[in-house]
């Protein structure tokens, strides 16, 4: 007789009446039951090492105690869940603290949207924005660069595989070559892939024979997320504000990934001291519960009453759990711990590096670092580097998962192992990860190596 447990009933019952979008299960074949910080528990008692939280929502970890207190407390004091975008004294704190994160510049000079709780919706407000303000025709977004699954925000995205058969996205969006130094858009590398993009930008821009009309922004990831955890230059990003500043094209920059302090800063653009004219947030800043908004200057503020609406946009939980992970975040020194685990993650990797040759890159900024898998056994490019490999990836994926420990993969060839854990892991944490990660990527090789 076989026994059928209840972790196994519960994914039996998810996989037969779930629909085929579905993407996570497949991965990570897992039930969870109970969550706390850093660890996940499944029904059947084991624990993993969660570093995907939520694909990066969950800043403070799972059911951080700020985080249950802030729900707990509004629901004690009857506060109403839903507002649409009424006013509360809860919403105007919350707004009060994300205008006090701002750069000083912003700070008074700024406007928010609330808009559906997914960033997605975030960026699509954005656009309507701009191309209110501006008049202007074209979208000028970034290859490898990932905006949202909507039809609009697929139009802005650099992934092929997902809007290859889809008709009528968004038209007029032009996509310009981001500078992936390790996988040079222009097959030079050797440090000149972001002046080279910078220059290709400017020209085209100011190129009456470019064939883009008149842009009404251009959007942009100052890390590439699901593109492969890539870090623009900080260089870069301060010549492309130059471009876009000199030419009057609002620059959004897509902090839903990024923001609130993944990168080791606030926002994200704040390591390259530029001021950007429109910022989308969403995950981490509704504190592990729903949330997204724009924040503009206020001289874009040209869209009238109801031009972007959403039934969720007054999520009082959200708010309330958002503001308790800003307060904590700035009161309790977690900016200073994201900027030194990066490090012991980026030196420890490289050391790995070092020892195995399937590991061709490894990058990041703070707390959102990626692990590029190469081929060692194929031929080398231009730049002579090995291909990724998406079938060693999974390997490792499925290792990791086995040994306790979740983690994404993304990039080219979904060839890019990606770190997202909470801001708050510590040194000791990071170390069994760390370790987690070395011994899945050893077995995978030697799993590989066994067949051939």
């Amino acid at each position: 007789m076989i026994t059928i447990n209840a972790g196994e009933a519960y994914l039996k019952l998810q996989n037969d009446k779930e629909s085929n979008a579905q993407s996570y299960p497949r991965h990570f074949p897992l039930v969870i039951d109970r969550a706390k910080g850093l660890m996940v528990t499944d029904t059947e008692g084991k624990q993993y090492y969660d570093c995907l939280s939520g694909a990066g929502t969950l800043a403070l970890g799972h059911n951080h105690d700020v985080v249950v207190a802030a729900i707990k407390d509004v629901l004690d004091k009857q506060i109403p869940l839903h507002t649409l975008d009424l006013a509360t004294p809860l919403k105007l704190a919350f707004m009060q603290e994300i205008f006090s994160i701002l750069p000083v510049p912003l700070r008074n000079t700024s406007k928010i949207q609330f808009c559906g709780p997914t960033g997605a919706d975030g960026v699509e407000a954005a656009i309507k924005l701009v191309k209110n303000a501006t008049k202007g025709k074209s979208i000028l977004a970034f290859q490898g660069g990932y905006h949202g699954s909507t039809q609009a925000t697929m139009a802005m995205s650099g992934n092929l595989s997902k809007k290859q058969h889809l008709q009528s996205l968004l038209p007029d969006v032009h996509f310009l070559p981001f500078p992936y130094e390790y996988r040079c858009p222009f097959g030079v590398g050797e440090g000149m892939t972001a002046q080279i993009s910078a220059q290709y930008i400017e020209n085209l821009l100011d190129d009456c024979e470019s064939g883009i009309a008149a842009p009404c922004c251009m959007i942009i990831e100052t890390v590439q997320g699901e593109g492969g955890a890539i870090p623009a230059s900080i260089e870069w990003l301060r010549e492309v504000r130059r471009i876009t500043a000199e030419r009057g094209i609002p620059l959004i920059v897509d902090e839903v990934q990024t923001g609130i302090g993944r990168t080791g800063a606030m926002f994200s653009f704040e390591h390259a001291g530029i001021i950007p004219d429109v910022i989308v947030c969403s995950k981490a800043i509704g504190g592990s519960l729903p949330m997204s908004v724009v924040i503009y200057k206020e001289e874009l503020d040209q869209w009238k009453p109801g031009a972007h609406t959403g039934t969720f946009r007054g999520n009082q939980l959200g708010m309330a759990t958002g503001l308790a992970t800003l307060k904590y975040i700035q009161e309790n020194g977690v900016l200073a711990n994201v900027s030194e685990r990066s490090v012991q993650f980026l030196d420890s990797l490289r050391r790995l590096q070092e020892k195995v040759g399937e590991i061709g890159d490894v990058r990041g900024r703070g707390l959102m670092i990626g692990v590029e898998i190469v081929d060692p056994g194929e031929c080398k490019d231009r730049l002579g580097h090995y291909p990724p490999s998406g079938e060693l990836a999974s390997k490792i994926q499925e290792r990791c998962f086995r040994n306790g420990l979740i983690i994404e993969v993304g990039g080219r060839r979904s060839a890019v192992m990606r770190f997202l854990p909470p801001l708050t892991i510590t040194a000791r944490e990071t170390a069994e990860v760390l370790s987690i990660f070395e011994k899945s990527v050893m077995e995978a090789i030697e799993m590989t190596k066994s067949k051939c």
